[in-house]
């Protein structure tokens, strides 16, 4: 049986994400539950060939050597048929289904558990076939959730469950609704995710104490830990590890040990990760258990610069690999180890181990996968062993083998492994002065990234892809070849609009994993251009400053400034350090000029002739943390010659005009709360808002995050405004508003606003917050203001990028609520107006006043 070529285009979402997280952390998916049945006497006599095959086979399959059980499951079913033993053929077609699907040979596969569930359903004398069918739709669900059919296998699921539930087989239940919150995850839904992994852990609380509960438990906790609930992860594992401990299982406990290990490493607490991995060391009693943790392990001591450590336990685990049973989890701990080796040389140029000695590890590697089949493993240790020769600047043997491993990944559509070597290879090409070749190959790069959107966010960042050392230089590192320009010639308009494009998608990309889903995607569109509005991109490289504008009527600029990465980064640094303090008026303004001369100056000209009034910024790194408007031309600052607007990217936003018949809730704390001051003139603030437009209050006590859900949910209000401390950040779970006596984290805000989408199907209009702040030192804080507007589903959002004084910020919001009952300005008009009412005022003409109102979004 086969299928079409376009059915397994796609990645394989989440199975064959999460069989590359072996190489350091292990699987989300539950392990399989291979379809077996009672044993007849009668049948073992007559067919002891068969079943002594099947159970090889299985053993093959635990110890993932999954062509060998292949093969045995290929003789069973040469065995079993024609001998009428229906039940048992219907079984082995059904492994050898999973063991297809562990090398990628979808087809077959598929042909696989087509037969069996045909069997199933047409066979005659097959009795008490319940349990086989719900194990072999198991299965099917697998492949479909592989072939990123998710909804289809959430479907093939609940029939398997509705099975097991039957007949009562309660840890079949917990697996198959595991595997279902899966299939929730890829589609998006993760709300009905995590209650359907919540519900689960509930039922277990109730099933008595047994290794089938530590297991089901440990598999929950690992999946919890994958969708980024590290907590939660934490305390599953934690409870999972108790009951193993009284049960006396040690290896089980050796294995929640490492997961421990890996939940501490991912939330970044290093020292409790190392201590989670050395306890397992001395637990485990497999010996793949045992190394794993020493090679997770070796990676934290080189991150921590432990290097005596390192090299000590470097030498243990060299003497350990040779003796380790053939799997793939071995196969992938050689290429970690090989890995650590590499950063270790890199980082400390010792020759304790040459190239030559890590390009052995990694070549036994790749002889060790052919041996199983394995492509997706082979493809990585040739990839690697391709990095270990570009480090050695063997450019040709380089090439060679990343071109290697890049087929063989592009032959199982393995994208994210695949989107690796193609960004080698175009680092490679770009080396050689080959730039057309390397854009070509950034470009497929950036493309498998932006296919993979779905999948590297479906899973926590930090445990899929460290984000910003693996997904962000592609995009980087491929604007950088397109803007530069070829002998004399200037940047073509082509590559200044891929380049623009790049920059946009880099900018999604960083939203989504500030989210760790891909909640942007419904609001993913093609940009309407406002005809009235330039739209400026800077960007920081290493050695230079880019700035791309596109001008009304798709005109371009393009300008770019020799000046290296770390002088912006500390010249943008100093000014948001003075912006808010009061007697740094002249630092700020030579800061800011130094800037203004960088961004604005060169396309002054273009700008006035074209009598552009808008200027929307897509900002890049430290630049988010500078108010725009206090850009300083030596005489005027920016905002009294433009509106200003921020967007993280033009496809996120669509421009229209606000809403007639204003209507506002305004929620804020004049009192201290949570360990944060009073806020005195907040009450003021919002006397001064329900003057201007009809508006619900909610001040003080009043001001809760179920208030607020009751509030947003029950009547229909364009404006939302907080007046509240608050805190943005480049991490979600550092990003919150305060209500009182709570902290509304970003994620929290998300649930407050789902309700609202299910009862009506209109966004806030404007979201404003006052009085938050970005959090010091952060080089990415302001990406939570739009992970908080994006979150709440606002159409546009003013927030300040400091905290203020809140009288400045009563008088602005009271001028900025006077100004947005006027229908013929925009948004970014109304803000500007209110802003140069301050700067106006001789109290406020400090940039500290007006200049940390930033606009978010749609301006019009």
């Amino acid at each position: 049986m086969t299928i079409k070529k376009s059915r397994l285009r796609k990645i394989k979402r989440l199975l064959s994400v999460l069989l590359l997280l072996a190489m350091f952390l292990g699987t989300g998916l539950l392990p399989p539950t291979f379809a077996y049945v009672t044993a007849d006497n009668s049948i073992v006599k007559r067919l002891p060939d068969a079943k002594n095959l099947l159970e090889q086979g299985s053993k093959f399959y635990e110890a993932e050597r999954f062509a060998e059980a292949a093969t045995s499951w290929q003789q069973a079913i040469s065995a079993l048929q024609g001998n009428g033993d229906e039940q048992r053929l219907a079984i082995a077609l059904g492994n050898l289904s999973l063991a297809y699907q562990q090398l990628g040979q979808w087809s077959e596969a598929e042909g696989a558990i087509a037969q069996s569930l045909n069997l199933l359903q047409t066979a005659k004398d097959i009795k008490d076939s319940s349990q086989i069918l719900a194990q072999v739709l198991d299965i099917k669900g697998r492949l479909q959730l592989a072939q990123n059919k998710a909804e289809d296998a959430l479907d093939t699921w609940r029939l398997s469950v509705d099975i097991y539930a039957k007949i009562g087989d309660k840890r079949a239940v917990i697996q198959n609704r595991i595997n279902q919150a899966q299939a929730l995850q890829a589609l998006g839904f993760y709300r009905q995710a995590e209650k359907t992994l919540r519900e689960s852990t509930q039922i277990l609380q109730s099933q008595p104490n047994s290794p089938v509960k530590v297991a089901a438990l440990h598999s929950l906790g690992n999946v919890v830990q994958v969708t980024g609930d590290l907590e939660t992860s934490r305390q599953i594992l934690e409870q999972s590890l108790k009951l193993a401990s009284s049960l006396q299982d040690k290896e089980a406990i050796a294995d929640i040990l490492l997961s421990l290990g890996n939940t501490a490493r991912v939330q970044q607490d290093t020292q409790t990760a190392i201590k989670y991995y050395q306890q397992t060391i001395k637990t485990a009693t497999s010996p793949t258990t045992r190394i794993q943790a020493q090679a997770n392990q070796l990676r934290l001591l080189l991150k921590t610069e432990q290097l005596s450590a390192f090299q000590t336990l470097s030498s243990q685990i060299k003497t350990q690999l040779n003796d380790l049973p053939l799997s793939r989890t071995t196969i992938s701990t050689r290429i970690n180890f090989a890995q650590s080796l590499m950063q270790f040389r890199k980082k400390t140029a010792a020759d304790t181990d040459s190239w030559l000695d890590i390009a052995q590890l990694l070549a036994t590697a790749i002889e060790q996968a052919k041996s199983l089949q394995d492509k997706r493993t082979q493809s990585y240790a040739i990839g690697v062993l391709g990095q270990v020769y570009e480090q050695t600047q063997q450019w040709s043997d380089a090439q060679n083998l990343t071109q290697q491993a890049l087929l063989i990944a592009q032959a199982i559509d393995a994208k994210d492994i695949g989107y690796q070597w193609q960004w080698q290879l175009g680092r490679l090409l770009k080396t050689k002065g080959d730039i057309k070749g390397a854009v070509a190959a950034y470009t497929e790069a950036v493309n498998n990234l932006q296919a993979l959107r779905s999948d590297l966010v479906a899973v926590n960042s930090a445990v899929k892809f460290s984000f910003r050392e693996e997904v962000e230089p592609v995009y980087r590192q491929l604007v950088d070849l397109l803007l530069q320009s070829q002998g004399n010639s200037q940047v073509s308009s082509e590559n200044l609009a891929k380049a623009s494009n790049t920059i946009e998608s880099l900018q999604i990309a960083e939203l989504e994993n500030f989210f760790r889903n891909n909640c942007l995607n419904a609001q993913i569109r093609n940009p309407k251009k406002d005809p009235k509005a330039a739209i400026i991109y800077p960007f920081i490289l290493l050695d230079r400053l880019e700035v791309i504008v596109e001008l009304p009527q798709q005109r371009w600029l393009h300008y770019t400034t020799p000046v290296v990465e770390e002088e912006v980064e500390t010249t943008l640094r100093q000014l948001q350090e003075n912006l808010p303090k009061p007697h740094t008026l002249r630092q700020v303004q030579s800061l800011s000029q130094k800037v203004y001369k960088w961004l604005i100056q060169p396309a002054e000209a273009a700008l006035a002739e074209t009598k552009t009034p808008t200027l929307v910024f897509v900002l890049d790194g430290w630049l988010r943390n500078i108010p725009m408007a206090a850009l300083y031309d030596g005489k005027q600052y920016l905002v009294e010659k433009y509106n200003i607007a921020l967007t993280p990217s033009l496809q996120l936003i669509e421009p229209k005009p606000l809403e007639k018949g204003l209507k506002a809730i305004a929620a804020g704390l004049s009192e201290a709360s949570s360990g944060f001051s009073a806020l005195p003139n907040v009450k003021l603030e919002l006397e001064q808002i329900r003057s201007q437009v009809p508006s619900s209050i909610l001040l003080n006590q009043e001001f809760t995050s179920k208030t607020l859900q009751s509030l947003i949910n029950s009547l229909s209000f364009p404006i939302v405004h907080l007046a509240t401390h608050g805190q943005f950040s480049s991490k979600a779970e550092e990003t919150f508003i305060v209500a009182w006596n709570e902290r509304i984290y970003v994620k929290k805000l998300n649930e407050l606003v789902r309700t609202l989408e299910q009862n009506r199907p209109e966004a806030i209009e404007l979201l404003i917050l006052s009085a938050c702040q970005t959090a010091a030192g952060d080089e990415q804080a302001a990406l939570g203001i739009a992970g908080v507007a994006f979150q709440a589903g606002a159409r546009s959002t003013i927030a300040s990028l400091w905290n203020l004084d809140d009288e400045s910020t009563a008088v602005l919001m009271n001028q900025f609520y006077q100004e947005l009952g006027n229908k013929n300005l925009t948004k970014a008009e109304v803000l500007r107006r209110a802003q140069l009412a301050l700067l106006q005022n001789p109290k406020y003409k400090r940039p500290r006043f007006w200049a940390p109102y930033v606009l978010l979004g749609n301006w019009l």
